[in-house]
């Protein structure tokens, strides 16, 4: 990286010089931060301790929830640590690792949105196909390459960015190290390198998102003809929360990276970068388990038993704990690699139902979500 020799540090965009403004900045990240923490991690538990949330649309789950905790701990904490010591600096190995970090994190996030899509059509449009096309090896194989293509998008965009010559100083225009602020302090002749960049990788989450709603307009055209008001409101509380998920996701990243210059300003950037980085990882736990049945439930016996833990004596804490979370500790026991068995392990036999009528096929796919 040639700016390595004469670059040492960036300075972040503080949010305000007054010291108690940024106190109180502080304890607003701090908050979210802990919001974000809590609401993931309960998530993550809740799945992996529940063998009856041991299916695809919850695995997928489970990384994005992964994805959202590593996304909001790459920037946050930098930023809360700057405004409590009163100071703007960052390293220049730092700003690197922030930059590859989030950019990993952001595109896997954008793969993996896609790939709950594809569950949710599958089992909502498919219902009969779902075991077989959706087993454990593919969501598996869905799921490593969401976190590849990351990787890989995350590689070459970071040594793309660094490898550019800065001209214009080290005050980056953001309160993390993000790429179209750095690039505002690159030379002219090597900006335009990144930028096409850019341009063909706001394609490519474009092509992600246009997936997403073809897919979406299938799921509704296909719940919509189910008779019962009963089973349409099953399938739009199931797949509505992940719709409001994309949706934040993309509508913020896309105005973030795609509006125009003359829309810019320091003001409106912050508060755009805030709006896609920092707030979709503490509300995603709340979209997603508010109209969520079979969550809410494994997460109050998650709370239960960990309140039945503290009560009881010292020497029997850690042990029957099946008993309160209803099963053991694993990874999505009900899915089958050949596809052969029924994908949620709990409810055998609905899949084959070959001469079932629409509506039964319809209610089936959502009864696999």
């Amino acid at each position: 990286m040639s700016n390595r020799s004469s670059l040492s540090e960036f300075l972040l965009l503080g949010f305000t010089d007054t010291r108690e403004l940024q106190l109180l900045h502080f304890s607003l990240f701090l908050s979210i931060y802990l919001a974000a923490l809590l609401g993931n991690s309960l998530i993550i538990t809740a799945i992996v301790c529940d063998h009856r949330l041991h299916t695809p649309m919850y695995f997928f789950l489970l990384n994005l929830s992964v994805l959202d905790l590593g996304s909001i701990s790459t920037i946050v904490p930098k930023s809360m640590a700057n405004s409590l010591w009163d100071t703007r600096a960052i390293s220049y190995s730092g700003c690197a690792a922030q930059v590859f970090l989030f950019v990993f994190l952001l595109g896997g996030e954008c793969s993996l949105l896609t790939a709950m899509a594809y569950d949710c059509y599958v089992a909502i449009c498919n219902p009969l196909q779902y075991g077989t096309l959706m087993g454990s090896r593919a969501c598996i194989k869905m799921a490593a390459a969401a976190w590849a293509s990351g990787f890989l998008y995350a590689l070459l965009h970071t040594a793309n960015t660094f490898s550019i010559p800065l001209c214009q100083g080290n005050t980056v225009d953001q309160f993390f190290c993000e790429i179209p602020q750095i690039l505002k302090l690159s030379c002219l002749d090597s900006y335009f390198r990144e930028v096409g960049l850019l341009v063909v990788s706001a394609c490519l989450f474009f092509g992600c998102f246009i997936f997403i709603v073809l897919s979406y307009v299938q799921i509704f055209t296909v719940v919509l003809k189910i008779p019962s008001e009963q089973g349409q409101h099953k399938a739009f509380s199931m797949c509505l929360p992940h719709l409001a998920v994309v949706s934040l996701f993309v509508s913020t990243a896309f105005f973030a990276y795609l509006k125009p210059p003359s829309l810019s300003s320091p003001a409106l950037d912050l508060v755009v970068a805030v709006l896609y980085s920092v707030v979709p990882p503490a509300v995603n736990p709340l979209i997603n388990s508010m109209r969520n049945k079979e969550l809410k439930d494994a997460l109050r016996k998650l709370i239960q038993w960990v309140q039945w833990q503290q009560e009881l004596p010292e020497g029997l804490q850690g042990q029957h704990s099946h008993v309160v979370l209803g099963g053991k500790v694993g990874g999505m026991e009900g899915l089958q690699a050949d596809g052969k068995e029924d994908p949620l392990g709990t409810r055998t036999g609905e899949t084959e139902r070959d001469q079932a009528s629409l509506q039964d096929l319809i209610l089936l796919g959502v009864e696999l979500l």
